[in-house]
């Protein structure tokens, strides 16, 4: 990692680390949101923010509408869908943040499996080390309350395969101007996931959850939507989309992994969550997987004395949780 953030300016390294520091806080936000409203529709009223000024504002993505649905209902309905359900259901704050990066090696899995692309050694050792990690965890609470926090985890992971999907749709829509897409993406979930909303929650809890807005509970469950959707949706995105454009991928995504650090050490400062060892050394080896697995092949010079680019690393990020 360090042999290759040094060619990254000063200030844009400063504008990756803001977006990581803004990613991490996200989780906290989301766990004050998931207080005051019900999960599935927190997920539409998420989307349905930026969805509709996109419409009435944002030019269309100029990519194939299949890759649009498919990126949208991956990383926007099935990610948020588990991942919401899980911090709703116990699932700790800061470890969501962490586990959902098995959104890396199930990228790196499925886009050779579906994608026919060659897994290289370092990638194959980095999958491998991520998933012990996330196994670790796993395991670990499997063993806690007669096993009954193990399920939050589980959904967790399948959040982090429904971002895999999206992914996977985003590398194959190849768009011209990502963040139109990443935009765009934002129109298919809330009409879905309203439909699941009111049919599971029911119009009785979600009335509920608009009656007491003015309250502390209410006031602070709005401050946390509105951090999602304009600090880490709107502003992070838009920033990290700019600095993937000018550098390749593999000097920039190794700061995602600063997410998880931020969002675990601010779900200790603001929402008082301990972190197991155990789970904490798990999840450094997560870490070292992705790490190792998205790190980019060396290039060497051309015979001209320029340096050879190619294919950026094959995990890379487009938005956050």
């Amino acid at each position: 990692m360090a042999g290759t953030l040094g060619t990254v300016p000063p200030r844009d390294r400063l504008l990756a680390l803001l977006v990581a520091v803004v990613w991490g806080l996200n989780f906290p936000a989301i766990h004050l949101s998931l207080e005051q409203f019900p999960p599935f529709l927190l997920v539409a009223l998420r989307f349905a923010l930026v969805a509709v000024p996109t419409v009435l504002l944002v030019p269309l993505p100029g990519v194939p509408w299949r890759w649009v649905v498919g990126y949208g209902a991956g990383f926007g309905v099935l990610q948020f869908l588990f991942l919401y359900v899980a911090m709703d259901t116990g699932m700790p704050t800061g470890l969501a943040s962490l586990v959902l990066q098995s959104s890396a090696p199930f990228t790196v899995v499925l886009a050779g499996l579906l994608l026919h692309e060659r897994l290289t050694g370092r990638q194959a050792v980095g999958v491998a080390l991520a998933v012990a990690g996330l196994a670790g965890i796993a395991v670990h609470r499997a063993g806690l309350a007669g096993g009954t926090t193990l399920l939050p985890v589980l959904l967790t992971l399948c959040g982090g395969l429904g971002w895999a999907l999206g992914n996977l749709c985003n590398r194959q829509a190849r768009p011209a101007r990502p963040f139109r897409l990443v935009l765009w993406m934002t129109v298919v979930p809330p009409l879905p996931m309203l439909a699941v909303s009111l049919a599971t929650e029911g119009p009785a809890r979600i009335g509920a959850s608009f009656t007491t807005l003015d309250s502390r509970q209410g006031v602070l469950a709005l401050a946390g939507l509105a951090f999602t959707v304009v600090v880490a949706t709107l502003l992070g995105s838009g920033i990290w989309t700019a600095l993937m454009s000018r550098h390749p991928s593999g000097t920039v995504a190794p700061f995602s992994m600063l997410v998880p650090v931020v969002g675990m050490g601010s779900s200790w400062l603001l929402l008082g969550e301990r972190t197991p060892l155990v789970e904490l050394t798990c999840g450094a080896l997560v870490v070292t997987g992705v790490l190792v697995g998205s790190r980019p092949p060396r290039r060497y010079p051309s015979a001209t004395g320029d340096p050879v680019t190619g294919d950026p690393a094959a995990v890379t990020r487009t938005a956050s949780a």
